[in-house]
């Protein structure tokens, strides 16, 4: 198979993907849930799905990205992403995007956007610009630096761990 066919290839299973997460969406609205789908793919295969269930668990960080991520390290044993993509029907939150980082996930495609789901009522916008734009002083919540003198108590447990697994 030559590279274009490939990269063919590849946008054809995304494609497929992202209408799969676009479903996972539209079910999550019809079973309760929030209009958001997610899925982790991994050499060609879809390794998870997940779905918003923030009200259906009470939970709010029960986003679709993050549900999608949970059950893939579920799956595939690990708590590392790597060599998987995140397809996500919608843009992911501030939040979601840093699990992302986190899990190491390689790419990241999603549908929507934040101007779209502004206009469906979800305005994460404003944590974008929370986090692009305003320093902690004009922040909804207040942020404080409490300078512990133990506060490398934990690191350095860490640290002087002989069998911590690094990552």
């Amino acid at each position: 198979m030559t590279a274009s066919t490939q990269e063919a290839s590849l946008q054809d299973l995304e494609r497929a993907w992202m209408d799969q997460a676009i479903d996972l969406a539209t079910t999550s609205v019809n079973n309760g849930g929030g209009p958001f789908g997610a899925l982790i793919a991994k050499d060609g295969e879809v390794v998870a799905t997940g779905n918003n269930r923030v009200t259906s668990t009470l939970d709010p960080v029960a986003h679709a990205e993050v549900s999608a991520m949970r059950a893939a390290c579920k799956e595939l044993n690990t708590f590392s992403l790597e060599g998987c993509i995140l397809i996500t029907s919608c843009e992911p939150c501030p939040m979601c995007l840093s699990a992302a980082l986190w899990a190491r996930v390689d790419r990241l495609v999603y549908s929507a956007d934040r101007h779209d789901a502004a206009v469906a009522g979800f305005d994460d916008r404003k944590f974008y610009d929370l986090f692009e734009k305003r320093p902690h002083s004009q922040w909804p919540v207040t942020v404080e630096h409490l300078d512990l003198p133990h506060r490398t108590q934990p690191f350095d447990a860490w640290l002087a761990k002989t069998d911590r697994i690094a990552y």
